[in-house]
């Protein structure tokens, strides 16, 4: 399966599964989603259970909270991770709240899908980065896979889920993934292991980290898009680096993240979001907090521009295999 098929199917699985299951948004419906992640739902399962929503991402997530309150289990989309600011005091104020505010008698048991990330020339309001705004509400999760295999099942641990759960899905591995070199073309998932995804229902459970690559020379956190590009910069340096694909943000696992540093002695955090605050500053302090007697070189971190989204340079803009692997050997070099 492609990531797309992944995430339609972890939905189909989910709504064979439970009534209470449903999934609204723009143009989720008869049309499918604007990447067809959604297609063929609402002719499955009706208008009741799959349909659209207003132009109002606080009227789609606001709808979701109190879905959530009276027992449903709503998976919402927002049509680009950028278009989630007029839905942020729902998702702040209330989902990340309510289990609190109510003292545990109520919940907001919600998904948030978001294509997120750059890759398609959309410009600085289709490929923002957002997922280190979310990592610092308390209340609710952040989840963001590399490939189809992980997609589908973090998505049906997301929708079984009892707390909201903001899920990032990076555009640019929705049909193959992607080494980071804009002038070679994306491998099919047929080619790939991570491609063979079951049909019926699995679970990947949230908060577990995986290490995508095996190596002893330097740890590598990334996530997402980053995960292949940080792979394809191990390959080319012949540097052996461990890539420790995070898979949930937040919360984090953090034992698997300790036990490979501690191992290798070395570390680089990667991410394609702007570098000033964001995400890559809290696995710096954490490594540097938990891992800094088995430390033998600074950290590094190789992250998007502190500037607005370019969009006829986004592929400078994003960290390549070139930027990771010169990082990579500063890391090895110290």
């Amino acid at each position: 399966m492609t990531m797309i098929q992944a995430l339609r199917s972890a939905m189909d699985v989910m709504m064979e599964r439970d009534d209470n299951v449903v999934v609204f948004g723009q143009d989720v419906g008869y049309f499918g989603g604007v990447f067809r992640v959604t297609e063929g739902l609402q002719a499955k399962y009706g208008k009741s259970r799959c349909f659209d929503a207003p132009i109002s991402e606080g009227g789609i997530v606001g709808a979701a909270v109190g879905m959530g309150a009276y027992g449903l289990r709503p998976v919402v989309e927002i049509q680009f991770a950028d278009y989630f600011y007029p839905a942020s005091d729902q998702i702040v104020s209330e989902a990340a709240r309510l289990r609190y505010r109510s003292a545990g008698d109520f919940t907001a048991p919600m998904t948030i899908r978001m294509p997120c990330g750059g890759g398609i020339y959309g410009g600085q309001t289709h490929s923002q980065s957002p997922e280190a705004l979310f990592t610092h509400v308390c209340g609710i999760r952040t989840v963001m896979p590399s490939n189809p295999y992980d997609a589908k099942g973090l998505l049906i641990a997301s929708i079984e889920n009892d707390d909201p759960v903001i899920f990032l899905e990076p555009k640019r591995l929705y049909n193959g993934p992607f080494d980071g070199h804009h002038d070679r073309p994306v491998v099919p998932w047929s080619k790939h292991e991570m491609g063979n995804v079951p049909e019926g229902y699995y679970q990947v459970p949230l908060e577990s980290a995986a290490v995508f690559r095996p190596g002893k020379d330097l740890t590598v956190l990334a996530y997402g898009t980053m995960v292949w590009v940080s792979e394809c910069a191990a390959r080319e340096t012949g540097i052996d680096a461990e890539v420790i694909d995070l898979r949930s943000i937040w919360p984090l696992d953090l034992d698997t993240i300790v036990n490979s540093v501690k191992k290798t002695g070395r570390c680089v955090v990667v991410h394609e979001a702007t570098r000033t605050s964001g995400f890559g500053a809290e696995l710096v302090s954490l490594v540097q907090e938990n891992c800094f007697y088995h430390l033998e070189a600074p950290i590094e971190r190789v992250a998007g521009w502190d500037t607005p989204y370019p969009h006829a340079q986004e592929w400078a803009y994003f960290p390549g295999p070139e930027r990771v692997g010169a990082a990579m050997k500063r890391v090895m070099e110290g």
